[in-house]
Formats: structure tokens, sequence, C-alpha cells
């Protein structure tokens, strides 16, 4: 599979995976100069690149870093960005602080990941019954907390 992707400003980084074991590549934040979030607030970061997936038999997911969410309380405030195969502009990262100290993103940061997956697209089969299981009708904690 190849991943295109064209940078769209001259500071973009291009996404890189930090070892051979990582599943998601880096996404640097392409911005003129520091930003910082304060407490509760939310901003759109730039990457500075677009990207074209193969097919519509996948997509791009942004997760947060692990670092910044669990260090600093910045994760992203849809959380799960969708890149969909069709889409040709600029890769975005919502982010929002959810901690009580402001925190600044640096230009170049690492802000986010991407991951490439496979996207299923079933037939879609309006019905007046579904199958029967176990479990049932139960959701949110029905089996049990251990």
């Amino acid at each position: 599979m190849e991943l295109k992707i064209k940078k769209l400003r001259e500071a973009a980084k291009i996404p890189m995976r930090a070892t051979n074991g990582s599943a998601g590549m880096d996404l640097y934040a392409c911005l003129d100069a520091p930003l910082t979030l304060a407490p509760g607030q939310l901003a759109v970061v730039p990457t500075g690149i677009a990207i074209e997936l193969p097919d519509n038999t996948c997509a791009a997911f942004l997760y947060a870093r692990s670092g910044l969410g669990v260090k600093h309380g910045i994760c992203l405030s849809n959380g799960v960005g969708v890149i969909d195969s069709d889409y040709r502009g600029e890769v975005c990262a919502g982010l929002c602080n959810v901690s009580d100290k402001p925190y600044t993103i640096e230009p170049g940061e690492r802000v986010a990941q991407m991951v490439i997956a496979p996207v299923l697209t079933p037939e879609i089969c309006e019905v007046d019954e579904l199958g029967g299981t176990e479990r049932g009708a139960g959701g949110f904690g029905s089996t049990g907390k251990r």
C-alpha cells in the first residue's frame, strides 16, 4: 500500500513512525509561532500536509499521543479523528487541554498520531428483528464489574 503525502507548507514535516513497532505515524504542528492552550481551551492545529489514501477500503485515524495526554492533559477534542479516503484538504488535529495548567504547543512538536486502518463498507439492510444473543440488549456494565 502507498500513502501519498503532499506538503502544503514549507515548514511541514512528513509523518513518521518513531520505531518499527509503532502503529501510528507522528503528526507535527505546522505553526508559525507557539500556541498556548489554556485549561479547557480547544484549538485546531494544522499539520501542513494533505494525504491521498489508495481507496475507500481504508481511512486514516488520528489518535492522541499518550505522553501529551497522560503527562499534560492534551487530547483530541473529538476523541478520534477520521480522515476519509476522498478527503484532500489539510490534515489538522483538534486538540483540547483537559488539565488545570496552560500548555504551549511549539512549532514542529508532535501533536497526534495517525494510523491507517481498513474500513468495512457493508450493504445496509433494514430489518424488523435482529438475531438473539445471551447478552441481548444489556449494556453499560450489564456483564458485571470483573
